[in-house]
């Protein structure tokens, strides 16, 4: 048998937060990286800061604007051609988050652009990079260590999508709920802005896009069997200081992880989120299908990730596969 392939990860967002700091353990790890983001020169300066030498030679930045689909079927082009070898995981982790808009932004294609980004985008990529991944080899050269791995997509969800869980309850602006995705179903074009069709709330309309997320992930674990391809999700614990907040009031972002620090207990450090998100990205005991991986909402030293129940809104099988097939539609995969 000849020399096996060095490991490559593929991770969106990189200049800030979780995104960011997945990348050193990544490396850590022994993978090639593929850091995918709206600008190559802002996301090269940004690591730099916080990377080796060595390190920053085992990145690839390729420069993809998610809230354009044209700019995600080029960028996958790209990636396709520049990299001989197939990809073995990828980490669906960028995300907007803008709670104090009056009225909807739009993406190039007109959608609204929280789930432009955060769903539309990202479901776009795996899609183009789906034949390429299911190709790779079952064998990786991690830090000088043949190691047997299957292929993997990992996806950041949100306990704020999950209605199973207190936080996913929470009325302000109100849960994340799809609805008969009415939305979806007429076009999601102006001056339709929200999934189930209704008046646009943007903290909504985030939940709603991360929500998506996690179907996402449920769905295509039915689709593609186990012995193929690994498709979970996770919540890392609550990453209260982050630029993904920075569109929010001031006065949030000095209480919100003052807050999850003291009271809820949820608060982990942006540093320990990457880590997490590097560990079931990668590592042999996260490889479970379907499995939306969590610490809790009120962090102990030392727990261990575990299995968090879904609610009926993730994981509703019409739901599901209407919400898939909508999906497929709007970005043009059919």
């Amino acid at each position: 048998m000849g020399k096996s392939i060095k490991g490559l990860v593929l991770i969106t967002g990189t200049t800030s937060g979780v995104g960011l700091n997945t990348l050193k353990p990544l490396l850590r790890f022994g993978w090639e990286v593929i850091a995918v983001n709206r600008s190559n020169k802002r996301a090269f300066e940004i690591a730099q800061k916080s990377l080796t030498d060595s390190e920053m030679k085992n990145i690839n930045f390729i420069e993809i604007d998610l809230s354009n689909l044209d700019d995600v079927r080029n960028g996958c082009s790209e990636i396709l051609k520049k990299f001989k070898k197939p990809i073995n995981s990828i980490i669906c982790n960028a995300a907007v988050y803008k709670p104090r808009l009056r009225k909807p932004e739009r993406s190039p294609q007109g959608f609204e652009n929280s789930m432009a980004v955060n769903h539309f985008g990202h479901f776009l990529l795996m899609h183009i990079l789906l034949d390429n991944i299911l190709s790779s080899e079952k064998e990786i050269d991690l830090n000088g260590r043949t190691t047997k791995f299957k292929p993997r997509i990992t996806v950041l969800g949100t306990v704020t999508a999950n209605y199973s869980e207190l936080g996913g309850r929470i009325p302000i602006p109100a849960p994340a709920d799809l609805g008969n995705l009415a939305g979806f179903k007429n076009g999601f074009l102006s001056p339709i802005s929200m999934a189930n069709g209704k008046r646009f709330k943007p903290g909504k309309a985030y939940k709603d896009s991360k929500l998506c997320n996690m179907i996402s992930v449920q769905e295509l674990s039915k689709r593609y069997s186990k012995e193929r391809i690994i498709i979970n999700s996770i919540y890392p614990g609550c990453v209260a200081e982050t630029k993904l907040f920075r569109d929010t009031p001031w006065l949030f972002r000095f209480l919100f992880p003052i807050f999850q620090k003291f009271i809820t207990k949820g608060y982990v450090s942006q540093r320990l989120a990457g880590e997490r998100v590097a560990q079931v990205a990668t590592l042999k005991e996260y490889a479970k299908p379907a499995v939306h991986w969590s610490w809790g909402n009120r962090q102990k030293l030392g727990r261990k990730a575990f299995s968090q129940k879904l609610s009926n809104r993730i994981i509703d099988t019409e739901i599901s596969r209407q919400t898939y097939e909508l999906t497929r539609k709007l970005v043009g995969l059919d």
